[in-house]
């Protein structure tokens, strides 16, 4: 079945915010599984999705410039400049039936990219906090504050050389 648009930006709109959301779909899949990944500490499976999560914002990167060539047309047809066009701006080229469909997924899409974001600064706070115990823990492997980095047990010069300093009980039977 073939579906028929009223005017020749119907259909290149309607394509263009299908292609976005299945983008936005894919980005969101991906930094789900890298928030899982982050909880299970899977260091290789957070490698893995930030590698997907840059393949898909380049190809994002491609749909940005696909829509700034579809507000230019729209501009030229209005009379207006790109940087001035709306949804409402673009819909009014469109069939009501078809811009009600533009309007439709467009809001589907800002719900999208906002679930995206969202996750994506959760994602974010999960790394910050697990480097920070990470941090925690090599300062305290380093002797603290004083000796930030771990050394191996006798090229610890902060630490006495003199063994008989590290007693703590000495017992007779």
């Amino acid at each position: 079945m073939t579906v028929g648009y009223a005017t020749p930006i119907s259909a290149d709109v309607l394509e263009h915010l299908d292609a976005q959301l299945s983008s936005a779909r894919r980005l969101l899949a991906q930094i789900l599984r890298q928030s899982g990944a982050i909880r299970r500490r899977d260091v290789d499976g957070v490698l893995a999705t930030m590698t997907d999560i840059q393949s898909e914002m380049a190809s994002r990167g491609r749909l940005e410039s696909e829509r700034t060539e579809l507000l230019w047309r729209a501009g030229s047809a209005l009379g207006i400049p790109a940087e001035a066009i709306t949804l409402t701006e673009l819909t009014s080229l469109m069939e009501e039936h078809d811009a009600d469909d533009a309007r439709t997924r467009s809001a589907e899409l800002r719900g999208l990219l906002g679930e995206v974001e969202r996750e994506h600064s959760i994602n974010r706070a999960l790394m910050r906090q697990e480097l920070s115990f990470l941090e925690h823990l090599t300062r305290m492997l380093g002797g603290g504050a004083d000796n930030p980095g771990y050394r191996p047990p006798g090229r610890n010069p902060a630490r006495p050389s003199n063994r008989t300093a590290l007693h703590v009980l000495d017992l007779e039977a």
